[in-house]
């Protein structure tokens, strides 16, 4: 554990914590890659430092910023030390932490992102764009999770990637999340197992074309730029769809987990298709869908996801409800009402409103958490998205393709 008394070690540790910061000669948008939140993920560090190595201010329209996340879990190759990065970010989290005298690890780390962050947008106005850089402990396909907001969604499908929709359902606490929640696009790219060379140059990849779709490069003068694309997309086996989680099983501290070898991300299982034991429990799949993120690394609480496609019309269909603001009517609905409007927080009494199926909230933007056993909390992206920063650009637009020329 860390005394912090309490800033200037957080501050000290934000110095060093800049990776790579590139201020182009033109004005242009904000671009933070994160990388390295869990410390035995590095492809997303070696990718980075070979750009900013290469990244020439004269091309740069911007400023572009490539941020280490857990420092001293870098320095040992571990997830974490005393507790995952990933999960601290909430607002209830970050004010406990605040407040508190004696900090672990990645308290004190979190701090230090925390002051950076809000240092970069203050110092910036916009639009930005932040992306956390990461890989997975089983063979994966390169593809991108996201909060379900448009904006997201429609800067997103530029890539030929898989798009993972709903995880802020299942991970509490990320830090994606909680940019998300300040209204602006966040994505977080998984880029193949961990220390695969694969990894490395799809990070590479997916960076520099971030680079370009944001704005901060001109396709011209980024010569290999259908390199990079093909590279994706072989990579992805030319899977572009949408996905949805439709459950996650969670190992407990006490737990004894351990996923069946063989297993990869974007794998398909049928219903009954054996996949972990827990506690001596055989674990069957309930569903004919795609295992995600099957776990094979001592550290972590999600033992394996399952996932479905979206078919694209129930897309079409949730994007013009949500232009059109059909999430009003819904506390119109008995059992249902406003938590916080502001924020697009509603209430759902489960004693009234339990007959009302979860795709229901979800074409309509909302996504659910547990408050109590009789009520769920719902968080709406659209409402706090700052849209209007984003809705001029050619991709919210949907008035260039990229990948045509390729």
């Amino acid at each position: 554990m860390i005394s912090v008394h309490n800033k200037a070690l957080a501050e000290t540790i934000t110095v060093e914590r800049i990776l790579g910061k590139v201020e182009g000669t033109t004005n242009g948008p904000t671009v933070v890659f994160f990388c390295g939140i869990h410390g035995n993920e590095t492809s997303g560090v070696f990718a980075l430092n070979e750009i900013f190595e290469k990244l020439n201010a004269n091309l740069v329209h911007g400023t572009v910023y490539g941020i280490l996340g857990n420092l001293k879990a870098l320095q040992e190759h571990i997830r974490y030390k005393d507790q995952d990065l990933n999960r601290l970010w909430t607002k209830e989290q970050i004010k406990k932490t605040k407040e508190k005298f004696i900090l672990n690890t990645e308290e004190v780390e979190q701090l230090a992102l925390l002051e950076l962050l809000k240092s970069i947008i203050k110092s910036h106005s916009g639009p930005f764009y932040f992306v956390d850089l990461h890989s997975t402990s089983s063979y994966s396909l390169p593809f991108i999770t996201i909060n379900d907001a448009l904006i997201n969604r429609r800067f997103s499908k530029q890539f030929p990637v898989p798009i993972v929709l709903g995880i802020e359902e299942y991970l509490n606490g990320a830090l994606l999340s909680y940019i998300n929640q300040l209204g602006y696009v966040s994505l977080g790219f998984e880029s193949g197992q961990h220390d695969a060379a694969d990894a490395v140059n799809n990070s590479i990849a997916f960076t520099y074309l971030t680079l370009v779709y944001s704005g901060v490069l001109n396709k011209e003068s980024l010569p290999n730029f259908s390199t990079y694309y093909k590279q994706l997309e072989a990579q992805s086996q030319n899977t572009f769809d949408f996905f949805e989680i439709v459950y996650l099983h969670s190992i407990h501290p006490k737990d004894s987990f351990k996923m069946y070898n063989g297993f990869k991300s974007f794998q398909d299982i049928k219903k009954g298709t054996v996949l972990a034991v827990n506690n001596g429990v055989v674990l069957k799949s309930d569903y004919n869908a795609k295992i995600f993120m099957p776990l094979y690394q001592n550290k972590g609480v999600d033992g394996y996801f399952i996932i479905k496609r979206i078919r694209p019309v129930f897309l079409v269909i949730s994007a013009l409800l949500r232009r059109l603001k059909m999430d009003s009517l819904l506390i119109l609905l008995p059992g249902i009402s406003w938590l916080d409007k502001k924020e697009g927080i509603l209430k759902v009494n489960l004693n009234i409103a339990r007959f009302f199926a979860k795709s229901i909230f979800h074409v309509l933007g909302y996504r659910s958490k547990q408050i109590t056993l009789n009520s769920l909390q719902l968080n709406n992206r659209e409402r706090v998205a700052k849209t209007a920063m984003y809705k001029k650009k050619w991709w919210y637009k949907n008035k260039r393709d990229y990948s045509a020329n390729v």
